[in-house]
This record gives C-alpha cells, structure tokens and sequence, in this order.
C-alpha cells in the first residue's frame, strides 16, 4: 500500500516538473524573440522609394474606415496610392468614402465591388479585384479597422527591402475597449510571441491579415487571393504560398506603427475568433483538442495545487514547488508579451481566464466549422473548403 501510494507521489512529481519544462521552455522562446522578432522602424533608409498601391477591403466598416482611411493618407511616403474597395455595404460605409474622396483627390481611389461569385470568400474577392486595380509594383493589403503612425509605410517598406522579402507581414497593437475584448484579444500576441520561435529561419511562415505586403509579381506568382479564395485564413495560406515558392516571406513587430481594433465587445470578439480558431489548426480535430485541454490544464492544473495547499488540503510536498514555478513562468511569458505588444497589464494577472473563455470560443470555433455554420458580416465562412481528419 504504501509503495503504491509513493508511485503515485513520484508520478504527480515527475508530472508536475514536466509542466515546469514545457513552460520554461516557451519562457525562453520569448525571451529570445524579444531579440529575434525585428521591429518596423529599426531598417536603414531608403536610397530610392518604389510606389506603393494601399489596398483596403471594407464592409461594414463606417465606424472605421474614416480613421483608417486618413491615417493612409497622411502616410510620409513620396509615391503611393490608397485604392478602397466598397464591398457591398448595407451601412454608411459609402457615403463616407465618398466625401474623402471628394476632399482628398489624388492619392485615393474608391471602387465599387463587383458581386460575389461561387467558390469565393468575400474579402478575398474584394482584395482579388483590389489587386486587379492597383497601379504600382508593391502591393499592401490592410484591413479598414486599423490605424497607420504617419511613418508605418515608410518604415515596411524599408523593412521590405532590407529583408529581400517577396512577402512581408506584421503584428499590430490590438486596442481593446471592454473587458471581453481585454480578457480574449492578448492571446493572439502571446501565442505568437510564445509559441513562435523567430530564431529559427525555417518556421512555419507566421503571418496577420490586417497588414501584407507583396511585390506584384510575387503576389501573381504565388496565384494571389485566387489561389486560397476558399479558404478563410487568407493570410496564412498566403504566407504559405509565398514561402512554398521560396520568395521570401518575413514577419515583424509591427506594433508602433499600426493599431487595431478588431472587434467590439464580448458578442463580436467571440464571432470573430470563432471564425478563424479551427482553421488556423487546418481541421486537424485530434490536435485542435490536444493543444486546448492542453492550454486549459497548464493554465489551471498549477492554480488547483497551490490553491489546494493554502486551504489546508492533502497535496504532497513534492508538487508544491513545481506547481508554483509553472505559475511564476506563465506570468512571466505574459508579462513579457504584455510589455512589448502594450496590452493591458491587468490580463497578465487573469491568463487563466483568458485561456478558459478561449477554450470556450475554440469549442465554438470547432462547431461552426465541423457543422459548417457561422456568418460573418452578413455572408458563410464555409466555401468548399477542404479538411484534413
């Protein structure tokens, strides 16, 4: 008896030191991307300046797109266009692009999108006839929820050429304005600081849809949005493509330069990251459920142990310690990426609700996408896409 009871003791040890490792692993990943995650802004100037065509989608966007559209325009670049893409808009979305357009003649161009044909997602249809309108040789896709520093083009594109990339991307500031959006939004910046390990030149390509450069040829070269018109995370597919191609994909800190605001509010946050959880994982079911029970039992397992001694319960010694390290790391992979991407502090304190309230959504996600439900903006998220077991 009580050699069976120290084998379970040693198994709960050797279980929670397991835990301390994995985080203390993902603890030095951050550390070194800290060095190794490159900065817009840190490149060297440019001797020439080749012209630009802005590219931005918007549906639905009148709460943005006015701030998003002047911020283009005030950009401190010599040679650029801004071509915005009215995508059948059932708001105001129009009428305010309108009258920019009517104060600002020149450098911006407003469209009209065409309809939607089968076998097509919408905003890649939208970036597709963006792309088939664009007049200079670089292409930058942004998406009309973000805000641009006056030096964001200069400096990417700077960026761009200094890396000799074909493709180029780089992770916003997420501002956030309720405490749905504050306890869910920091876990796209933590996993890709986490998780990420930019040290190694040949990473799976890493890529954020609200800002993508390309040269032209590269983006003909790789199909462009044709190629992944089906498929709902555009900006890793294409990513992928260009890596596939070996043209040079590279992405960037990017979050001194650019700031959004994806979504408002508990109902949008959880739709939107709904939409794009299953497939970041590419319809892999058993990993999907790994990596979530996974996360939600290094984020509470540790609390559960700790928690249990101070109230006086049966918890051997043994995983005590291990059990408080694995807490300490944590807090610290999230500090680490709470201090350089600018989120709000107070998360770093709550990550382990934060990792629930995504388990939920990823339980949400993996619904939509098994039973082919979920809208976004009016329109499906599921056309024809093609899924692995």
């Amino acid at each position: 008896m009580a050699s069976e009871k120290g084998i379970r003791v040693s198994f709960l040890v050797s279980h929670e030191w397991s835990l301390v490792v994995f985080m203390a692993v993902l603890a030095a990943i951050a550390l070194t991307n800290l060095v190794t995650m490159r900065r817009l802004g840190r490149h060297r100037a440019l001797s020439e300046h080749p012209a630009v065509s802005i590219l931005v989608p918007a549906r639905d966007e009148e709460r943005n797109i006015v701030a998003c559209v002047e911020s283009l325009l005030q950009q401190d670049y010599p040679d650029f266009e801004v071509v915005v893409l009215d995508d059948d808009s059932r708001d105001g979305t129009g009428s305010l692009l309108q009258a920019i357009e009517a104060r600002s003649p020149g450098p911006l161009r407003v469209i009209p999108g065409t309809p939607l044909p089968t076998g097509w997602l919408g905003k890649h249809w939208a970036c597709h006839q963006l792309a088939q309108a664009a007049q200079n040789d670089i292409l930058l896709f942004t998406d009309a929820d973000t805000v641009h520093h006056p030096s964001a083009l200069r400096d990417a594109v700077q960026a761009f050429e200094a890396e000799r990339a074909g493709g180029l991307s780089v992770l916003p500031r997420q501002a956030m304005g309720s405490c749905g959006e504050t306890l869910v939004i920091p876990i796209l910046a933590w996993t890709i600081h986490t998780f990420v390990p930019f040290i190694l030149p040949r990473r799976t390509p890493t890529a954020v849809g609200q800002f993508m450069l390309f040269r032209q040829e590269v983006y003909a070269t790789v199909g462009g949005h044709a190629a992944i018109r089906a498929q709902v995370l555009d900006d890793l597919a294409l990513a992928r493509n260009v890596q596939r191609a070996g043209l040079g994909w590279r992405f960037l800190d990017g979050s001194g330069r650019v700031t959004t605001r994806m979504y408002r509010g508990w109902t949008e946050t959880s739709r939107g990251l709904a939409k794009n959880l299953f497939p970041v994982f590419r319809y892999n079911v058993p990993l999907f459920l790994f990596v979530w029970t996974w996360l939600l039992w290094l984020a509470w397992q540790p609390l559960f142990v700790v928690a249990l001694r101070i109230a006086g319960g049966a918890v051997p010694d043994g995983i005590v310690l291990p059990a408080a390290a694995t807490i300490g790391l944590s807090l610290f992979t999230w500090a680490l990426c709470s201090m350089r991407f600018r989120t709000p502090l107070v998360q770093v304190l709550l990550y382990p609700v934060t990792i629930l309230l995504v388990t939920g959504i990823a339980l949400r996600s993996l619904a939509w996408h098994l039973w082919g439900r979920g809208t976004w903006k009016g329109r499906g998220i599921h056309v024809q896409e093609k899924r692995v077991a």
